[in-house]
């Protein structure tokens, strides 16, 4: 068996080992299903969970379809269904394999960043839509008025706030004794 064979590429084209010596793939799939059940409880679709929970875990930070089919036992339209679902959630992305046609979705670097990133995008929208919806509700004076108003402020109060976050975050993340993603 050649290197080819026991090694896969990482995010950043390092060659890394398939399965890292001392891994232990039987609680690697109890952790991948722990983890996906955590994201699908707090609302994450199912197989999507599951797919990012087994792209999370994988070494490379990256499969092709056939390789998360195989690795979760599901069929390939789950895993298209699931990961086009976390490309539109910007957790994923999806790069042509070198040389192939097939496909690599790969986790994004600084994957929570990205993702939290993106939520505070959300946020905003949402602080705006409420704050149109003021008026539609008869004004701040009227109780859903003021709902709406009190909700608008709670979305701003968190963009400002998880802006200051990230970049504490940030800094922090210099501070660890990590290896780069």
């Amino acid at each position: 068996m050649s290197s080819e064979d026991t090694e896969q590429t990482s995010q950043r084209g390092r060659k890394v080992p398939e399965v890292p010596v001392g891994r232990d793939e039987d609680a690697v799939g109890r952790f991948v299903e722990r983890f996906a059940s955590e994201l699908a409880e707090a609302g994450m679709q199912r197989m999507a969970a599951r797919v990012f929970a087994a792209l999370l875990v994988s070494e490379s930070g990256a499969m092709t379809s056939a390789e998360l089919a195989s690795a979760l036992r599901i069929s390939p339209a789950a895993v298209s269904g699931a990961v086009r679902y976390l490309a539109q959630v910007d957790m994923v992305g999806r790069e042509r394999e070198p040389g192939s046609r097939r496909d690599r979705y790969v986790l994004h670097n600084e994957l929570w960043y990205e993702t939290f990133t993106n939520r505070d995008r959300v946020l905003t929208r949402w602080e705006q839509v409420m704050a149109d919806g003021v008026a539609s509700a008869g004004g701040p004076g009227t109780a859903a008025g003021a709902r709406m108003a009190e909700t608008a402020e709670f979305f701003a109060f968190l963009h400002g706030e998880l802006s200051q976050l990230m970049a504490r975050w940030r800094a922090h993340r210099t501070t660890l004794d990590l290896p780069p993603l």
